[in-house]
């Protein structure tokens, strides 16, 4: 089978996905990329210029495909009716890392719909939609609901009945091969190891973890911190308060962009806590599972389907859970192994495949 990758945001997980998919599958692959910023650009405007390089490059055009597959960053309605009708009758697979009506904004921006809307024609256009969590397909058909409700003489009748009629859920499968070697670097008898690895924004609700760590440190708790993840120009202020409040604590703080080094501080942990208002998925919780820290999540967003609720908390339990899981420390090989294999790429291959083959 040939399948044409269309990718407008090629960076990140979208990255680090389609690398998976092309070793997994047994496929032969064609990637159409654009670099992975301007996102909003890339939604508005992927798709005619896709098109344009799609008819007159001659690597594309001398090509025959059985499949093309798009991330939801691409506008499938308007590309479809761009493209000759050899692609255009092909069968149009998309996968919805986020949707448009739950992905965040920033605090000082209002939500443009359009992005949104921009999603729900792309489910309709496409042929088959995988969904990385049922947390991201619930959340989009209730923001396809919210807002149709306030369209003025017009309906779409069936519109929800048809998406989630192709809709499936597959999550994006994990490479763990660089993790398993180094699950044995965390050193014994030391202070039980706090990691946070996720992006430093307002929705990943730092000023909770890291309010309840002050707490900690005044009534002399003992602890280690690692903080990773992406940081920005812009960034909440806790983390350069945390930075200074938390000094004596810190075994790393920052960015790592050497993804072996990365693995090596995530197998240093006892536990992984997420505090975030918004997640897709949780990549990175479960890699740091799989390193063999113990995870204490939110009882809310995708975290539900992820994992178990003696895992989860409520906000306001946060502290006294994460005390008790201080107490309790590190996962053992085979438990980490346990809770995280179902997310690995040879779990999830065969689903793939299979997705891939009912569109024919």
């Amino acid at each position: 089978m040939n399948i044409l990758v269309l990718e407008p945001y090629y960076g990140g997980s979208h990255k680090a996905f389609l690398a998976g998919l092309i070793r997994q599958l047994p496929y032969a692959f064609d990637l159409l990329t654009l670099p992975a910023h301007s996102w909003k650009w890339r939604m508005r405007l992927a798709a005619p210029h896709f098109a344009g390089v799609l008819q007159s490059d001659p690597q594309f055009k001398a090509k025959s495909y059985d499949r093309i597959l798009c991330s939801s960053l691409v506008d499938v309605a308007a590309l479809r009716g761009l493209l000759p009708a050899n692609l255009r009758n092909l069968p149009f697979l998309t996968y919805f890392h986020e949707n448009q009506f739950a992905y965040p904004v920033q605090l000082s921006e209002a939500r443009d719909v359009h992005f949104g809307l921009t999603n729900l024609t792309t489910a309709l256009a496409s042929d088959g939609l995988a969904f990385n969590s049922q947390y991201n397909l619930d959340s989009f058909l209730a923001g396809c609901r919210e807002l149709l409700a306030k369209m003025p003489d017009m309906s779409l009748p069936g519109y929800e009945e048809a998406i989630r009629a192709k809709a499936i859920i597959l999550h994006p499968g994990l490479d763990f091969s660089e993790i398993d070697p180094c699950h044995d670097e965390r050193q014994a008898g030391l202070a039980p190891v706090l990691v946070w690895n996720h992006r430093w924004e307002y929705d990943k609700n730092p000023e909770l973890f890291f309010n309840t760590l002050y707490d900690l440190a005044e009534q002399g708790v003992p602890f280690r911190l690692i903080v990773l993840g992406q940081s920005f120009r812009s960034q909440p202020p806790i983390f350069a308060q945390a930075a200074k409040r938390l000094a004596r604590h810190i075994v790393h703080f920052g960015y790592v962009s050497d993804r072996q080094e990365y693995c090596r501080l995530l197998c240093q942990g006892d536990i992984v806590v997420s505090t975030a208002r918004h997640e897709f998925y949780g990549m990175a919780v479960i890699e740091a599972v799989r390193g063999g820290c113990q995870p204490l999540v939110p009882d809310r967003l995708s975290y539900r389907e992820l994992f178990a609720p003696a895992f989860r908390y409520e906000d306001a339990a946060f502290a006294r859970k994460l005390r008790a899981a201080m107490e309790a420390r590190r996962l053992g090989l085979q438990e980490a192994r346990t809770l995280t294999s179902r997310f690995s790429w040879p779990e999830l291959a065969g689903s793939y495949q299979k997705w891939f083959a009912a569109r024919g």
